[in-house]
């Protein structure tokens, strides 16, 4: 498993020095999401961790390199979420592409709520908005 993105031997790369072992998602976060789905008492090994944060590293490099492709084609230089929702149906996600486009919807919706409610904090005191904008 040398030089393999997944690789555990964490060797240097050819292409720009980057070791594998730096192109994985950190272990103790796949530990973390991991542990969530099993019973309070459920043990995971080293192993297992490791494999999955493989796997997982490999998923998001595949799906991500698929909206690249369709952002490329197109013209854009910036993949968006509703990228990376097509690229999963394009790519036989359908499952989870249906589910993350819901996700999507909602949280942009929050996060315009959030920008309507701060924008109206600073028109009810422009003050605070000078304060934050003239002075650091």
């Amino acid at each position: 498993m040398d030089n393999v993105v997944g690789g555990a031997s964490g060797s240097s790369n050819e292409e720009g020095g980057i070791r594998d072992h730096d192109k994985l998602l950190p272990i103790a976060n796949v530990g973390r999401i991991m542990k969530q789905i099993l019973p309070p008492n459920a043990k995971i090994s080293k192993e297992a961790k490791e494999i999955m944060q493989e796997c997982v590293t490999e998923f998001i490099s595949f799906v991500t390199s698929e909206a690249s492709d369709k952002c490329r084609k197109e013209r854009r230089k910036t993949v968006n979420g509703d990228d990376v929702c097509w690229a999963l149906g394009a790519l036989g996600f359908d499952d989870y592409a249906g589910p993350l486009r819901r996700y999507l919807h909602k949280f942009r919706e929050i996060e315009g709520d959030r920008a309507n409610q701060e924008r109206a904090r600073t028109n009810d005191h422009p003050e605070a908005s000078r304060l934050t904008d003239d002075n650091p």
